[in-house]
């Protein structure tokens, strides 16, 4: 059974709803899955063993959060070149925090990313439970 990882940082708790969801997604595909927030991780030795990783935060102020840029440096120690990966996060004005974090994980260390990164503003509003679930699965299938 393939495993995935997902690390998320969040403010008010909605990067950890669509965390969930994501999860969800990729349980649906009989997936084994481990759910963090970034600050849990202390070692890049704690990211060995995985098929695949989904980043995330919040988008504040037009960044991301800094738990999550910490654990973004210790991630790069953890050879993750071409491993699948996929970024997320949640925003009120703007979500720059997932493409950073997807463009971290495509071009730093060099991972076999998924399309694009999902952005939402909520996992509540407009589909967003549908979205974030096929997201998990667009990772997945990455593995089949």
């Amino acid at each position: 059974m393939s495993q995935a990882l997902i690390v998320y940082s969040t403010r008010t708790g909605e990067t950890r709803n669509i965390a969930e969801l994501i999860a969800e997604g990729l349980r649906f595909a009989a997936v084994q899955v481990t759910l963090k927030d970034a600050a849990e991780i202390k070692r890049e030795t704690e990211l060995a063993g995985f098929d695949i990783y989904v980043f995330g935060s919040s988008t504040y102020h037009g960044t991301m959060m800094d738990r999550m840029k910490t654990f973004l440096f210790l991630a790069e120690r953890a050879e993750l070149n071409n491993k699948i990966g996929g970024s997320f996060g949640s925003f009120g004005w703007s979500g720059e925090a997932a493409e950073r974090i997807f463009n971290t994980m495509k071009n730093i260390y060099n991972m076999d990313m998924v399309s694009t990164p999902l952005m939402l503003k909520s996992s509540s509003v407009d589909g967003g439970i549908k979205v974030a679930q096929a997201y998990g699965k667009e990772l997945a299938a990455k593995v089949a």
